[in-house]
């Protein structure tokens, strides 16, 4: 038997704050363990989840539960602005004009905010970027504004620390300081300004302990990129393309062109990340052999998910070259068939496929990802990928990365779908129609004189 969310985050925030000896009621903790259940809980959210928080805690010490609990709480951009239990506590914290968040002049009658600031080295006036860690921000202030009657300052600091290292895929700052050293002044500069009398030395330790806690809730907060599974790795890619991309919700209904561009943004979001900037280090922690692997993993997953977006692009590219040339963009499920139906195992295009060739210079690791899916179901896609695979198998991983050099031309309409399609192999076309034509009733004839067009020469 397990608890209910709600409780499970009520009994962590009691955890911890017993540990630290701070007095706060059971009220109290509830009113905050309430506020950060329901934004986690928001239904537009498929990752950034309570599951993902709870993954978080195990094993973490009090000051990086808080943290943990906190650090995603505020994801604007995602949820339509504020959570709407937390509204109330991060009022005045920023300003929108004109659609940027902007953060205003911070007196001395918000310590919470002044604080937050300061960690994380933002300025009144600047505009607040998802780049530079708005969400994070925005969450930290809620947890100092939040958690500043309970807390010693020291305390404090630690949890907005920790928050603002989970601000992911940083590199060296403009006086090339890496990630973690740029934290460490700050930190260092923030625990002068507000611990009172206390030696260099105690700032120097107090900073170290800090910034050890902030870089090991860091680097779990991105394990995923230390997965040896593949599969595995890639059921959180799909939580973020399915979480930052709502067409997607609409199952059945959202069409080639809404799921290429949910695809294509995630395949250039991976294409852009550099895997040293992914995991952190201070002070020789993680150790260098560590770190070395934790690097080495991260690329070799970066590389894999290109190569599986990049393969399920180029597919879906083929589909939508079909319908553009037989009457227009339209949903995925009208070409492909539905993903599940209550009436039993849905008609799908995969099922009227022959089978697939095996080019001799496929990745096995990568097929086999496409042919058996990714470790968990999703509610908005198949978990497997038949005609990828039928794809991939046809034309290989050279082949396959020319189709989707090809289709990327296609999207930017410097070449048509015709001549997408007659650049692809020809036998491997003309089964993907056969099949289409046998789940696209209205597109039937279309289709297959398309065929004869194609291949007429």
């Amino acid at each position: 038997m397990t608890i209910a969310n709600v409780n499970r985050v009520i009994e962590l925030f009691a955890g911890a704050f017993a540990a630290l000896r701070a007095r706060a009621t059971m009220p109290q903790i509830e009113r905050m363990a309430v506020t950060v259940h329901c934004a986690m809980e928001n239904k537009r959210r498929a990752y950034h989840k309570s599951a993902h928080v709870f993954q978080l805690c195990e094993g973490m010490n009090p000051r990086q539960v808080l943290a943990a609990l906190f650090h995603d709480v505020v994801y604007y951009q995602l949820d339509g602005g504020y959570p709407q239990h937390a509204a109330v506590a991060l009022e005045g914290v920023a300003l929108n004009r004109g659609g940027e968040l902007i953060l205003p002049e911070t007196g001395k009658d918000d310590p919470a905010l002044q604080l937050c600031a300061g960690i994380f080295g933002f300025q009144p006036g600047q505009v607040l970027r998802l780049s530079s860690g708005m969400n994070e921000f925005l969450s930290a202030a809620l947890a100092a504004r939040l958690l500043l009657p309970y807390l010693q300052t020291r305390d404090l600091i630690a949890v907005v620390a920790c928050i603002e290292a989970t601000v992911p895929f940083r590199g060296t700052d403009h006086y090339g300081r890496d990630m973690a050293a740029a934290l460490a002044d700050r930190v260092s500069e923030q625990s002068r300004k507000l611990l009172g009398k206390v030696s260099g030395d105690e700032i120097d330790r107090h900073t170290a302990e800090v910034l050890g806690d902030a870089i090991k809730l860091a680097n779990r907060d991105v394990a995923g990129f230390e997965e040896p599974n593949p599969g595995k790795f890639l059921v959180e890619t799909w939580q973020l393309i399915e979480e930052s991309n709502a067409p997607l919700d609409a199952v059945g209904v959202y069409t080639l062109r809404d799921y290429r561009i949910a695809l294509s943004r995630m395949e250039k979001f991976y294409g852009a990340l550099n895997p040293e900037n992914i995991f952190h280090q201070f002070n020789s922690f993680p150790g260098d052999a560590e770190f070395a692997r934790l690097k080495e993993a991260a690329g070799k997953n970066i590389v894999f998910a290109c190569g599986f977006l990049g393969a399920k692009i180029a597919a879906i590219a083929i589909i939508e070259a079909l319908a553009l040339e037989t009457g227009g963009d339209c949903p995925v499920s009208m070409f492909l068939g539905d993903i599940r139906s209550h009436g039993g195992k849905p008609d799908r295009a995969e099922d009227f496929l022959p089978p697939s060739k095996a080019a001799p210079d496929i990745s096995e690791q990568l097929l086999q990802v496409l042919k058996k899916g990714r470790t968990d179901a999703s509610n908005n896609d198949l978990n497997e990928s038949p005609l990828t695979s039928f794809m991939y198998g046809y034309l290989g991983h050279d082949g396959t990365a020319k189709a989707l050099r090809l289709a990327k031309r296609m999207f930017e309409s410097e070449l048509s779908a015709f001549d997408f399609l007659k650049g692809l192999d020809r036998e491997m076309i003309s089964a993907i129609i056969g099949a289409c034509a046998k789940i696209a009733t209205s597109r039937r004839d279309a289709l297959l004189k398309l065929q004869t067009t194609l291949f007429k020469s």
